[in-house]
């Protein structure tokens, strides 16, 4: 990989570690203002439901790009789940991984969430799998904050 498709690839990793951050800050706020003000009802659940699927979606993104630079190799029956899976991987003298088993398991759950709410057309989400995704992802987050920032150090060794 030459010097600059390093460059672009830290490039677009920080771009969408800082939608990452938006985003989760933005579930935050949104549970502790906007939730707390109209109540817990369906139509509410769509604010948090919405940002899960983003978030998700977003870091999806990084591990596609990461992915395409790295390896190229997704099954395409399940790519999918097939690219969270390689990212838990070292890949010796080729990356690094940038996720452990446990935060592999949290995107998991985030995964088959965003994969139900892309096809579920029904505006009533179940606030305790709601609560239950949100305590995920803020399990997740930090190790996903923690995992971008070894991966951008990594890319600048590279470099």
């Amino acid at each position: 990989m030459s010097e600059s498709e390093v460059q672009e690839l830290a490039s677009v990793i920080r771009k969408h570690q800082a939608n990452l951050e938006s985003i989760y800050s933005d579930l935050e706020s949104a549970l502790r203002e906007e939730i707390a003000t109209i109540g817990r009802t369906g139509r509410s659940a769509l604010i948090p439901a919405g940002l899960l699927e983003n978030y998700y979606t977003c870091l999806e993104t990084i591990m596609l790009r990461v992915s395409q630079h790295f390896e190229n190799n997704l099954d395409p029956a399940r790519w999918h789940a097939d690219l969270l899976e390689k990212m838990r991987l070292r890949l010796e003298n080729v990356r690094i991984e940038l996720f452990d088993d446990k935060t592999y398991a949290r995107l998991l759950e985030l995964l088959r969430f965003r994969h139900f709410r892309r096809y579920y057309f029904e505006t009533e989400y179940d606030w305790d799998r709601l609560d239950y995704l949100v305590t995920i992802l803020g399990k997740a987050h930090p190790a996903v904050v923690a995992g971008l920032s070894r991966f951008l150090a990594f890319l600048d060794r590279l470099q």
